[in-house]
């Protein structure tokens, strides 16, 4: 019989004796939490969900998927905001979420070694005793686990000085389609060979399944302040983050906001936002303290010079994490004002801000759908939150619209299609703005390399050139018209 024809039952009997009793699951009710990730707009129930406890029941569930070819969605928190995690009705979940021990912390090297399972937040409070913390934190930090960071290569506020995952992770251990387990990196900065592990982070659970990280942690820097800065329009607090960057500084965290967030925000936390303010500048600068004085000294004046009509120094640690606790709470404040939204995720030069939002707001009113905007000014990271109501089809297919059309606008700006979260089943349709036929083949190389048969979450990342075609995402990059070989109707 081949793999082809296996009945679904005959496959999951194999599975459930490599697993403990209740480890498998596959009825629909145990099913549906695990039916979405963060994007709920897309739902589907799996045909099963796996939840092993040590790497040797992962390495024997993937061998017994390959052999039977049964398509395998991993997943680590489901907060993912792209469809990464999104079931198939023939695929398997792989829920890494009792993958849950810090192995190791070693203040001495500045490392910990950690399940794929573990949290962002416990990672950095096993380092708080020896005065070190991880620095990538994504919103859902509190949630979301160092797998789920890898796969999508997660940034968050403080990305712009300390970097995003893949600037903070050492090595990883995976688990490939075969059940083979390797080690990608190592303890050191370097190491010779190829540099998988830079290849492995971001690949969204095409390539293999972590089950184990190194990461770097670094020093607690003695002094953090935080300066509120409001704008009376959105281009003069984008002044403000251009003449910040020119001058040299390198703020820990540099985030905005606009006035439907910034009113979203303070109602939900009341952290004391000036509410009449076209935009908000969340500026934190850190180190040691007599540093700091003098970067809040320059960073106000720029502030000031760029237009800013009010300011707001923390002077305590609670004030600065009141102010900071606004910020993060932008989602589910949002989430108050509308009953659903939906968070696009595109990158652009820091000197496009000004025309990305007054593009955004034109493309608002032209779908007649309010945008919230919250994101990481310093990278240029956009987070536009397009506000609907699930319950009217007509608009989910307005905002899918008009989220594609803003994703199209950061090609046009000479960004990207994502900054943190991912393409995931989202995005397919803009990676074919983004990338040419030749890049998209060798992406496709490199997925067959490590997974021959394509079970590893298949259909997700990186779209087929007949899917390209289809769309009809034809365009011009230094004179030549992509994907020249595909017939033209």
């Amino acid at each position: 019989m081949s793999p082809a024809a296996l009945p679904p039952e005959d496959i999951l009997q194999r599975l459930r004796k490599a697993l403990p009793e209740g480890a498998l699951l596959s009825k629909p009710e145990e099913l549906r939490p695990y039916e979405c990730d963060g994007l709920t707009a897309y739902r589907q129930l799996p045909l099963a969900v796996a939840i092993p406890e040590t790497v040797a029941q992962v390495q024997e569930i993937l061998r017994i998927c390959e052999e039977v070819r049964l398509p395998v969605i991993p997943r680590g928190a489901g907060t993912g905001l792209s469809a990464g995690a999104l079931p198939r009705k023939d695929g398997l979940v792989l829920s890494m979420a009792r993958f849950r021990n810090i192995l190791a912390v070693d203040p001495l090297n500045r490392t910990a070694r950690v399940e794929s399972g573990v949290t962002n937040r416990a990672i950095s409070e096993a380092a708080a005793p020896y005065g070190l913390f991880y620095a990538p934190d994504p919103s859902s930090g509190v949630a979301c686990t160092i797998g789920g960071n890898i796969a999508e290569n997660a940034g968050g506020l403080h990305c712009l000085k300390y970097g995003l995952t893949v600037h903070n992770v050492l090595s990883v251990k995976i688990v490939t389609a075969k059940g083979n387990l390797l080690t990608l990196g190592a303890q050191g900065f370097d190491s010779p060979g190829f540099d998988l592990l830079a290849l492995f982070i971001g690949s969204e659970g095409l390539l293999g399944v972590v089950v184990e990280a190194t990461v770097r942690l670094l020093p607690r820097p003695p002094s953090s302040r935080l300066i509120l800065a409001a704008f009376p329009s959105v281009e003069s607090a984008a002044r403000a983050v251009r003449l910040l960057i020119g001058r040299g500084l390198m703020p820990a965290a540099l985030e905005m906001m606009d006035n439907l967030a910034i009113r979203a925000a303070e109602d939900f936390v009341h952290a004391g936002y000036p509410v009449d303010a076209a935009a908000l500048l969340l500026c934190e600068l850190d180190g040691l303290p007599e540093e700091v004085e003098d970067q809040i000294a320059l960073a106000e004046d720029s502030l000031r010079e760029s237009g800013a009509n009010f300011l707001r120094l923390s002077s305590s640690e609670e004030e600065r994490l009141l102010l900071w606790k606004g910020r993060k709470s932008a989602f589910p404040a949002v989430g108050r004002i509308a009953p659903d939204y939906y968070c696009m995720d595109g990158t652009i030069p820091r000197r496009a801000i000004p025309a990305a939002l007054r593009r955004i707001a034109e493309l608002s009113n032209a779908y007649g759908l309010r945008v919230a905007n919250v994101f990481h000014a310093g990278d240029g990271n956009l987070h536009p939150l397009i506000l609907y109501d699930a319950s009217r089809p007509e608009e989910l297919e307005r905002v899918e619209k008009l989220g594609g059309r803003i994703l199209e606008l950061c090609v046009e700006l000479g960004g990207v299609i994502t900054g943190e979260h991912g393409v995931g089943a989202e995005k397919l349709d803009p990676m074919c703005l983004q990338f040419r036929a030749p890049e998209l083949r060798q992406f496709h190389r490199i997925k067959t390399a490590f997974d021959p048969h394509g079970i590893l979450n298949p259909g997700k990342a990186v779209p087929t050139l007949h899917r390209c075609a289809e769309l009809g995402a034809m365009h011009v990059h230094q004179g030549k018209v992509p994907f020249p070989e595909i017939e033209r109707f």
